[in-house]
């Protein structure tokens, strides 16, 4: 990273120092040395020098072949201003498009670091800890609260809850107990658990996932520049011409102010200037744009795939609907007694019913006189007199606690829109029920309202159940949901997408989001939420999660795209033009430079333009 930094500094400052001697050969300062030569050393050296590699090398025929014949020819017949002038220019397009397209930042070492280094195994009726590359198919292992799972395999013994959203990106750990599956990086929340392993090593689910982001990324092209992919035939028009010209006229200063106004100058800058001009107006959106070439591609999307926990949604769940099946009890008294049974829970259910009443009454609930922690079932406790239950069903049945059909009715529907149910029983029945959710994103229908007037088809993927997918999907306006998706079903989704000939962008915050953003012609990742890997994996960053811009990017694209085009258009008949002036006797060498200049200027006015733009409703 620090050599980077150093070649980039003596970059700038070769620039300058060009600049400088440019400006000071312009008004012939009496000097015993023609101080232009310095920007026809600095920055001609090196495209010289890099056309000879690729020509003699690969038989690679880019722009900077034409401008290193230009820059020699015109040393050669005494114009080292003009040489100077197309060595500069260049070198300045080189340098923006060296900062433009941006070096991918693997996040593959951090999903490496998230492997398990050592494993609990029970041999014997012992345990002992051993490296975690040697726990072999069908050892028992033993994971203790707060340790990370090792490998895939069965739960034998034990009831906990473990959150899995390295895998699934579900928001709420998941309830386990014995003949449940365990994934390898996934983290034990509460209490011990015996379990059986099954994938170890490069089988584990963990491992298979790193596998994904690599195959992933290597799959995705880089664009090429416009000005190399024409650079064949750009070389052999500019010769031809050239060489017709001398022959027709007997005058090589001609043949040399054709080749000078022929190099690809104004071409050069039309992308990078205009890019980087996109990326400025995206950071005043609070959009960081990692990849150059991420705005060309995204103007090809077709279809935004969006994650939903912690993108489409808040990310955390919250307290939606109160129901109490006592007449004694109303919803503020049944939240009370909820508050206290849950209040020293670490669970996020049980943290959510708290912060839910202090946001409501402003003051935290009173301390249970009894409390007891109850891994994947909820909470015992005694609070204001009365002793509670407060947990899933499975809790209740094992407590032989009264069902009642309402209460039965009233979780189907909460369960249907994607909700989580916590039961609230004084023993021998239930007295009512909260349900949870995670909330969707206030601004997230209109948003998608947007990308599809922006001429984008939008989908859900998702590793939640098809209830919750289903709900969300409906309340975003969101026409199509794949539900229970795992990393590599996102990432066949995508593939199968853009098989079809639909360009995909894949917005998503997650572990488990990382291949299919890698995948994705596009990855989106959000930066206040989202993990460290799912920002690496990704091209941009909503760097404060506001999806909302997201059309204003489709459209930014879209419109950087256009502006490209009309750059290009314009350096194209521009150079035309000059080339019927050189050909005439018109221009001089010196003048052809100049002229290049001024093409070269207009495409940077041009570009600039975008730094501001924004689509008005």
């Amino acid at each position: 990273m620090t050599l980077l930094k150093n070649e980039e500094k003596r970059t700038v400052l070769f620039l300058v120092l060009s600049a400088c001697s440019l400006v000071i050969g312009f008004f012939q300062i009496g000097l015993p040395i023609d101080p232009v030569w310095t920007a026809v050393l600095l920055c001609g050296i090196p495209i010289v020098k890099g056309a000879m590699v690729g020509l003699i090398t690969e038989f690679d025929i880019k722009a900077d072949v034409l401008v290193s014949i230009a820059l020699i020819a015109s040393i050669a017949i005494g114009e080292i201003f003009a040489a100077g002038e197309v060595a500069f220019i260049m070198a300045v397009g080189a340098y923006l498009e060296e900062r433009t397209v941006a070096k991918a930042r693997a996040g593959i070492e951090k999903l490496v670091h998230l492997t398990p280094v050592t494993a609990r195994v029970v041999r014997g009726g012992t345990e002992e800890i051993i490296p975690a590359e040697q726990v072999k198919a069908g050892d028992t292992l033993r994971v203790l609260a707060g340790e990370t799972v090792a490998v895939d395999g069965v739960i034998l013994k034990g009831k906990t809850s473990v959150d899995q959203s390295v895998m699934t990106g579900e928001s709420l750990p998941v309830d386990k107990e014995e003949g449940d599956e365990v994934f390898s990086g996934t983290v034990n929340q509460f209490g011990t658990f015996d379990m059986v392993a099954q994938k170890v090593g490069a089988d584990s689910s963990l491992q298979r996932m790193i596998r994904l982001v690599e195959s992933a990324d290597a799959g995705k092209a880089q664009i090429v520049g416009i000005a190399d992919r024409w650079a064949t035939w750009i070389v052999v028009v500019a010769l031809l011409a050239a060489a017709a010209t001398w022959f027709a006229t007997g005058q090589i200063i001609r043949s040399v102010t054709i080749l000078v106004v022929f190099c690809p100058c104004a071409l050069v800058l039309a992308t990078p200037t205009a890019i980087m001009a996109g990326i400025g107006n995206a950071t005043r959106f609070g959009i960081l744009i990692r990849e150059g070439d991420a705005l060309e591609r995204l103007s090809q999307v077709k279809r935004i795939a969006f994650d939903k926990t912690g993108t489409l949604t808040c990310g955390k769940p919250a307290v939606t609907q109160i129901h109490s099946l006592d007449g004694t009890l109303g919803e503020k008294e049944l939240l009370t007694l909820a508050a206290c049974a849950e209040l020293r829970s670490e669970h996020p259910l049980g943290k959510a019913v708290v912060a839910h009443y202090r946001q409501k009454y402003g003051a935290p609930p009173e301390q249970p006189e009894k409390f007891e922690l109850l891994a994947g079932r909820g909470v015992a406790a005694r609070a204001a007199g009365r002793t509670l239950l407060a947990g899933n069903e499975a809790l209740m049945t094992e407590r032989k606690i009264a069902m009642p059909q309402e209460l039965l009715r009233l979780s189907e529907n909460a369960k249907r829109n994607g909700c989580t149910v916590i039961y609230i029983a004084e023993h021998p029945k239930a007295i009512g029920m909260l349900a949870l959710s995670d909330t969707l994103r206030p601004d997230a229908a209109r948003t998608i309202d947007a990308i599809h007037q922006a001429g984008a088809q939008t989908v859900l993927l998702t590793g939640d159940a098809a209830p919750a997918a289903s709900f969300i999907a409906a309340g975003a306006g969101l026409r199509d949901v794949r539900a229970n998706c795992l990393p590599e079903n996102k990432l066949e989704e995508i593939r199968a997408y853009q098989k079809a000939g639909e360009p995909v962008c894949m917005v998503g915050d997650g572990i488990n989001d990382a291949p299919a953003l890698k995948a994705a012609l596009v990855g989106i990742a959000m930066g206040g939420v989202g993990s460290d890997i799912a920002i690496d994996a990704a091209d941009i960053v909503l760097v404060g999660d506001d999806i909302k811009e997201i059309p204003h990017l489709l459209r930014l694209s879209q419109k950087t795209m256009r502006t490209i085009k009309i750059n290009l258009a314009a350096s194209m008949a521009l150079n035309f033009a000059a080339i019927a002036l050189a050909i005439t006797g018109v221009l001089t060498p010196t003048i052809g430079a100049l002229v290049h200049n001024a093409g070269s200027v207009a495409v940077i006015i041009h570009s600039s333009l975008l730094l501001k733009w924004r689509k008005t409703k």
